[in-house]
């Protein structure tokens, strides 16, 4: 089954926290010192905030998958939107390992599907920035390499 992913910077973690905690009723399945996630059912929803460094707002939006039947569907569907889509397999980002499809909307927010495939130490890098320790089967990639709509900024920290 698929989840709603959100992703949004902030300025504030602790304040975010108690903020988004208070809104969903629940505390957040996982914190770090610049992360952290809930992981909701009602609505079902896999919301995410960090604190590292980008403009406070929305980073990007997604759609969490379980199998990779319903990440192979997906990417289709990204192929079918006729935008530019990056693949990128086993991805570190966000404290896991990943893979996923990112592209960028008319409107050059970043949009990810991805299947998780395991918990990691470290929350990742952007291409933007120094990579971080990795084996060679996992890559460091936190947001898109595609294309983006022309004359759109695109920002996206990770997931």
């Amino acid at each position: 089954m698929k989840r709603f992913h959100v992703h949004v910077s902030v300025a504030n973690l602790s304040d975010s926290i108690r903020f988004y905690s208070a809104l969903f009723a629940a505390e957040p399945n996982v914190v770090k010192a610049d992360y952290a996630k809930w992981m909701l059912e009602d609505p079902r929803i896999n919301f995410a905030i960090s604190q590292r460094g980008a403009s406070p707002g929305l980073d990007h939006l997604g759609v969490q998958v379980e199998s990779e039947t319903e990440l192979a569907e997906m990417h289709e569907r990204l192929n079918v939107a006729a935008l530019p889509v990056d693949a990128q397999v086993g991805t570190a980002c966000c404290y896991a390992r990943s893979d996923k499809y990112w592209t960028i909307d008319p409107q050059g927010i970043a949009w990810e599907t991805y299947q998780t495939l395991g918990e990691i130490p470290t929350f990742g890098e952007s291409r933007d920035a120094a990579p971080i320790e990795r084996n060679a089967e996992v890559s460091a990639s936190c947001a898109p390499t595609c294309g983006k709509a022309i004359g759109v900024p695109v920002k996206s920290t990770c997931c």
